[in-house]
């Protein structure tokens, strides 16, 4: 029997990791709830009581910015609306994934829903109309301070609009030509709308929901490496055990885990009293880290629920507001950064303890005896420069002091850049793990071992990659081939499958979208 995929009725309550994860595919019927269109239509009420009773409304009947004091003539509105969002169509360099879009658009409808926006219904309407025919803007990632995404924002704004370039049915083209070919037209804005398309951090919450479920998924493989190098290198499990009597509650899950994943393996016999720190700590080291990205994740999650305008609308009235400022968000990714190069180094450490020739009688290098080659020796140096990476982007950049706009935007949280820089070290450790797997199925061959379970899962993919090594011969490709398949949703998922962390995986729904589909769709009834 085939499940109908259930859809998803956007609120103004949080989203889920899963729900971004689907959103983000486009295979996903969206909904605005009554509930929610009702508030968006009692917020709008007050807006348009504001502007006739003849009160300035920050962006809708005056200018932005530093021009916050020049006030608009109801004849130059429309002029003034469509004009600021197209003003803000500024960013440049490689566009965000067309998932990362799709969030961001849900996300400024579902914040809307919370009736603190004071934009209109059409706009609402508008923005889903587009997220249905799935004519998805094209947003290049340069643009924005971290204080409300406008250049960012912007260009999904001025696509509204009828302008800049957007994806429709895989092809990239002119906005008009889109809604041309999906038989839509652009949107006209009214006062407040325009400011309301551009003036929050979506995309910013959409890229930094993305990055850490990816990097929560790098971390999942690099502990599987971790302890598949332990097993090489005839680590004691002891700590390990130890851990889930002494340890946190984070550290405690991680060390059942590497106890349970290494299980089925016939373990080596330890073979030294006290193990190197980086083999000892390393349920210390993945506690600390996990512990870190599901406290990003849950402040990530709560940024999808609540509105980050400028002016809002409570209390009955139009207020201005401070709520664009993301340094909640951005701080705790600051803290994760700093968590990828600690996961790091401790991979690193590993690499370098395999290739030494001090553990198990294994040779330097890890070059078979009797062969004459170079071995592993310079690859060791790319696990370095690798670590040295990671490390390099982990120094805090929010508080970089910044005045623009008249001195009246004295703060900033560059949020995007952030993000960035954890991407490229997220990206950096599935490298990483690869070298660590690598590394680790020589020496298992040279000693002779043969892993089961997750060892085992990993050493099958490093096998059909690259085989045991006895000649020197180039090995970028083969870590490259290594790497992609470690990455996958598809990896993740059997890695899932075989030793669960629960709490982890679920929450940020890692593995594929099939996986994630088959947890809400119960299994039919047998009768």
């Amino acid at each position: 029997m085939k499940h109908e995929r259930p859809g998803i009725e956007l609120s103004g309550q949080p989203l889920s990791f899963a729900e971004m994860v689907r959103i983000g595919s486009g295979k996903v019927t969206l909904s605005a709830s009554g509930i929610g269109m009702q508030r968006v239509k009692i917020a709008r009420m007050i807006v348009e009581d504001a502007i006739e009773a003849g009160m300035p409304v920050y962006g809708a009947t005056t200018g932005v910015g530093a021009m916050k004091d020049v006030e608009w003539s109801p004849e130059d509105l429309d002029a003034f609306n469509l004009g600021l969002v197209r003003a803000h169509h500024f960013g440049t360099g490689t566009p965000f994934s067309c998932n990362v879009v799709r969030n961001a658009m849900a996300m400024r409808v579902n914040t809307a829903l919370t009736g603190q926006v004071g934009c209109t219904p059409d706009l609402i309407d508008a923005y889903m109309r587009m997220l249905s025919a799935d004519i998805i803007p094209v947003v290049r990632r340069t643009g924005s301070i971290g204080c409300a995404d406008i250049g960012l924002m912007g260009q999904i704004g001025a696509v509204l609009t009828g302008v800049g370039e957007a994806i429709y049915r895989g092809n990239r083209m002119q906005a008009g030509e889109a809604f041309q070919a999906a038989g839509m037209e652009p949107v006209k804005m009214a006062p407040r709308d325009s400011l309301a398309s551009l003036s929050v951090n979506a995309v910013s919450f959409a890229a930094a929901a993305e990055t850490t479920r990816n990097a929560a998924a790098s971390i999942r493989v690099l502990l599987a490496t971790g302890m598949m190098a332990s097993g090489a290198l005839g680590a004691s499990r002891d700590p390990w055990r130890a851990v889930r009597h002494v340890g946190t509650a984070r550290e405690a899950l991680i060390g059942a885990w590497l106890c349970n994943a290494s299980d089925e393996w016939e373990w080596p016999v330890a073979t030294h009293v006290q193990d190197a720190l980086s083999l000892r700590m390393i349920a210390q080291v993945f506690g600390a880290v996990i512990e870190n990205l599901l406290s990003t994740g849950h402040k990530i999650l709560a940024a999808t629920g609540r509105s980050d305008d400028n002016p809002v609308v409570v209390e009955g009235r139009v207020m201005t507001s401070g709520g664009s400022l993301p340094l909640d968000v951005t701080i705790l990714l600051e803290s994760a950064a700093l968590c990828m190069a600690h996961a790091a180094r401790n991979a690193f450490n590993r690499c370098v303890l395999l290739g030494n020739g001090q553990r198990r009688g294994l040779p330097v290098n890890l070059v078979p005896p009797g062969r004459i080659a170079t071995g592993f020796g310079p690859i060791i140096k790319l696990a370095g420069e690798i670590f040295s990476r990671v490390l390099s982007m982990s120094n805090p950049v929010s508080a970089q002091s910044l005045v623009v706009a008249a001195g009246l935007e004295d703060e900033a949280a560059f949020l995007p850049l952030v993000i960035e820089r954890f991407d490229r070290q997220m990206r950096a450790l599935k490298r990483l793990a690869a070298l660590e797997a690598l590394l680790s199925a020589q020496a298992i061959d040279i000693i002779g071992d043969t892993p089961k379970g997750v060892a085992g899962m990993l050493y099958q993919v490093v096998r059909k990659h690259a085989a045991f090594y006895t000649v020197d011969r180039p090995l970028s490709a083969e870590v490259e081939a290594i790497e992609e398949e470690l990455g996958s949703d598809e990896f993740i998922s059997k890695l899932i499958e075989q030793v669960p962390i629960a709490s982890f995986d679920d929450f940020f729904a890692l593995g594929s979208l099939e996986r994630i589909e088959g947890r809400l769709t119960p299994e039919p009834a047998i009768i």
